[in-house]
């Protein structure tokens, strides 16, 4: 049992289970008194709770969104900057990154269900490739000023992100791409039934 004990082990566990989280359906059922799991796409994420909550209430829709951001993306935050701050390696920061993402799409409490990964993916790679990312968030927000449609500018901001690191982080200091890739891997999957939507013409504008 002495592995549980490891240093980078522990790290990897807490990422998970703080990921795991379902910070957007707590605040939905404790301020808005809905189960967003039960209504709208049924996914835990800000897009959702804005969805469902701006049915009855707009306002507190907005504010709620506004608090899933954030604490789905300080989800991929925290556990890193805990690390990073007791000399963890750049390979194991970016381990705990995508365990973050894994817990927030297929959380433990939730049944290995879960959300699709955005802001919890932007809040690793914030601190992991800060440049890259910044320019993938003026993207998401630009995109969403313009197309109205969360899913959308959610992927673009992503890809912005992917081909900035590669521009501008080659190799992510672990000599390869491949943390990154994983992440955007699970988020862009997490997003198949948008993207058929949105091929169709279906997806609906949210933001």
């Amino acid at each position: 049992m002495d592995f549980l004990f490891n240093f980078n082990v522990l790290f990897y566990i807490v990422a998970y289970l703080a990921g795991s989280i379902p910070f957007g359906l707590i605040l939905a059922k404790v301020f808005a008194g809905v189960n967003i799991k039960e209504s709208g796409s049924k996914s835990i994420g800000a897009t959702n709770v804005l969805r469902v909550v701006k049915e009855t209430n707009p306002s507190l829709a907005k504010k709620l969104g506004i608090a899933t951001v954030i604490l789905d993306a300080l989800k991929g935050t925290i556990v890193i900057l805990i690390a990073m701050s007791m000399g963890a390696s750049e390979a194991t920061l970016w381990a705990i990154g995508v365990l973050a993402v894994l817990g927030h799409c297929y959380s433990i409490f939730l049944g290995l269900e879960g959300g699709k990964g955005v802001a919890t993916g932007l809040g690793a790679f914030i601190v992991l490739i800060p440049i890259p990312t910044i320019i993938g968030a003026v993207v998401w927000v630009f995109c969403g000023k313009v197309l109205k449609i969360s899913s959308l500018s959610s992927l673009l901001g992503l890809t912005a992100v992917v081909i900035s690191a590669i521009l501008f982080n080659n190799g992510l200091n672990v000599g390869s791409n491949a943390p990154m890739y994983i992440i955007a891997f699970i988020i862009y999957y997490k997003h198949i039934p948008n993207i058929i939507r949105l091929v169709k013409g279906q997806e609906g504008k949210v933001i």
